[in-house]
């Protein structure tokens, strides 16, 4: 059981995902492989190393918390082939990201829509819909757990409550993000908003990038989409082909020249 390595679990696990689910399943896990040693026996890993993950991950957000979603579904998935002996999901806890002052514009960004394209609705559609399937089987792993009627030392019970309270919370935010998702088509206005391709160039290195401007929940850097709400989003969201922004990005100040904006 030990001997499987991270690797043959992930392609493992991704062969039952289904639909749009699937991609974002296999980007995350991806990463998990890269960071923890894709080589590396599942029977060495440790709650310890969820938990320093999770840290990596960074603050909670509702992009990082779907990712932890992703990861979550994946210890789910081994815990009930055997593979793992506990869930080691609920190790993985982001931590909570710093309140915003309160101010004037605070409920008002609150109840602001938010702008995704159609693939990326389809993608929150997706997931809400494996999480439903995922809190039928919570249950049962709770009502299981509750034979044993020593609830003091009940280690299954209370990792099945955990990742109950982690699968709720993230269908309260997806129901909400769809809520208040405005869906961005064609505009052909030649202008960077949600949904268009742009090519940029770096005048600091002369380096061309091209990327996908989506909603906050879709980023993806891998695959070159960028959040409408990241640095260099926010600098190009409005901009037509011409344009010179400067962005303060982690990395450093850097200027770009706006090449091209496909819809």
């Amino acid at each position: 059981m030990s001997e499987i390595t991270l690797s043959e679990a992930v392609a493992s696990y991704i062969e039952t995902v289904k639909g749009a689910a699937r991609q974002a399943a296999l980007a995350e896990l991806n990463r998990l492989s890269r960071w923890y040693g894709p080589d590396k026996p599942l029977g060495a890993m440790r709650g310890h190393d969820v938990a320093t993950y999770a840290v990596a991950m960074g603050p909670s957000t509702p992009e990082t918390s779907r990712r932890a979603a992703q990861v979550r579904g994946f210890f789910v998935f081994l815990k009930k082939q055997g593979v793992l002996e506990q869930n080691l999901g609920p190790h993985l806890r982001l931590k909570k990201a710093t309140k915003a002052k309160k101010g004037a514009g605070a409920g008002a960004a609150a109840s602001s829509d938010i702008e995704l394209t159609r693939e990326g609705v389809d993608a929150l559609k997706a997931e809400l819909q494996s999480l439903m399937e995922q809190r039928i089987s919570v249950r049962e792993d709770i009502r299981r757990a509750m034979l044993d009627k020593d609830f003091r030392e009940n280690a299954p019970l209370d990792a099945a409550k955990d990742e109950q309270g982690h699968i709720e919370a993230r269908i309260r935010d997806i129901e909400e993000m769809l809520k208040r998702a405005v869906i961005v088509g064609a505009g052909g206005t030649g202008r960077v908003r949600v949904g268009c391709t742009v090519t940029v160039i770096n005048l600091g290195s002369g380096r061309e990038t091209q990327y996908s401007i989506v909603g906050p929940t879709e980023a993806n850097a891998a695959d070159g989409k960028i959040s409408s709400v990241s640095p260099v989003g926010k600098a190009l969201i409005g901009c037509v082909e011409g344009d010179v922004v400067e962005v303060d990005a982690p990395a450093g100040a850097m200027k770009l020249r706006v090449a091209s904006v496909k819809d």
